[in-house]
């Protein structure tokens, strides 16, 4: 008997391949599973290392009316010619586009993950324009699935849809963690003296990571801010930085650029196929974004047994618990985030016990097997 068809669609491929990294190969033992994404060598990867079928229709993030309706017209012809019969869709542009295409064509279970919502930061016409958009994504989807309770809150505030066309999987996330691939232990004494060392850290150093986008809305600002003002009251750290520049929808500001790359504490190192030995040379993970859906990296650093420093918004307020794995800020408080840090550096002792109870947290609440269960029931109970 030949298996049911699902389809995934995600903006870019890079969300297939690393934010849900291994579901779609766990899916594909019970669906036909097809991955929709922009083309690139990243699409490619994916079908190879997921063993599914790949479509590549271009897709962009920002607003391109005739690129979009061309996107569109793709999509409804790759959904006739394969009639899935679950469409679940992931970012912001190819849900929109997504579900208005499995709509006209009468899927019969359409799903919409919704991981964050950037137009929060959005303001006047654009706001308006983002928010009806928003409300055609949910209005032709049969479920929407926000990956955090507080995210699911934030749409029924909104009026975005109804609240019981709305379901959280598991107790968040879009994917889980692989905490046996997040382990301290798998990374060695010796690769954490050779990075120690290519970076010119002490093992005393207090080192503090962010891993995210390095733009404005992941609080670059204020962590920059926050950290040089607590090295001019005399206390020293490092502050270890991965991730990418987008110039195009985010930029940081030039005099921000300048510090990263001149500080002599901190240390800019680009993308990483591999965070773990980055985590396990640091002693504080710090990520004072202003919106998220259910951030993959605060789990990874928890994982890793790392206290996390996190904004009070939806998601990262979920996985840590303030004063118990970690300390909530307030959003753009820079202030609030230099005292957190402060905090950590200062009492040793609290650093430590929020350390050791970091990572049971996350493996008791977010392994990854379970949340792919998760979704699987919620798939049979979609097409029952």
């Amino acid at each position: 008997m030949a298996k049911r068809k699902l389809m995934r669609v995600t903006t870019i491929p890079g969300s297939l391949r690393y934010l849900l990294k291994n579901q779609l190969k766990f899916m594909n033992q019970h669906y036909e599973v097809h991955a929709v994404a922009s083309p690139g060598q990243s699409l490619e990867e994916v079908g190879k290392s997921e063993g599914v079928i790949t479509h590549s229709v271009l897709m962009t993030r920002t607003i391109s009316p005739w690129k979009d309706f061309v996107a569109l017209i793709r999509l409804i012809k790759i959904i006739r010619k394969l009639r899935p019969e679950i469409i679940h869709t992931h970012t912001p542009k190819a849900g929109t586009l997504g579900m208005i295409a499995a709509k006209v064509t009468g899927v019969p279970v359409r799903m919409h993950t919704v991981a964050g919502l950037p137009l929060l930061e959005a303001r006047g016409k654009k706001r308006k324009l983002l928010d009806l958009v928003e409300k055609l994504t949910y209005s032709c989807a049969t479920m929407v699935y926000p990956n955090s309770f507080a995210l699911k809150d934030i749409i029924i505030k909104n009026g975005y849809c109804k609240e019981n066309k709305l379901s959280v999987i598991g107790n968040g996330s879009s994917n889980g963690i692989d905490t046996s691939f997040f382990d301290p232990a798998r990374v060695s004494e010796e690769a954490c003296d050779a990075l120690r060392k290519e970076l010119n850290f002490e093992k005393t150093d207090k080192v503090f990571c962010f891993i995210g986008r390095i733009v404005k809305d992941k609080g670059i600002h204020e962590l920059l801010e926050a950290f040089s003002r607590n090295e001019k009251k005399g206390l020293s750290a490092k502050l270890l930085l991965l991730g990418t520049f987008e110039q195009k929808l985010d930029p940081i500001t030039r005099e921000a650029e300048e510090m990263i790359s001149s500080h002599p504490d901190v240390r800019f190192v680009g993308f990483q196929k591999d965070v773990r030995p980055y985590l396990a040379i640091s002693d504080i993970f710090v990520f004072p974004s202003y919106r998220e859906g259910f951030p993959n990296v605060v789990m990874q650093a928890g994982s890793m047994g790392l206290p996390c420093i996190v904004s009070n918004i939806n998601g990262c307020n979920e996985i840590v618990e303030h004063q118990k794995n970690g300390l909530i800020v307030a959003p753009k408080s820079m202030e609030e985030l230099g005292d957190a840090m402060l905090f950590l550096m200062e009492n040793e002792e609290a650093r430590k016990k929020m350390a050791a109870i970091s990572r049971r947290m996350i493996v008791d609440r977010y392994s990854q097997q379970y949340i792919w269960d998760e979704l699987l029931k919620e798939y049979r109970k979609q097409t029952a």
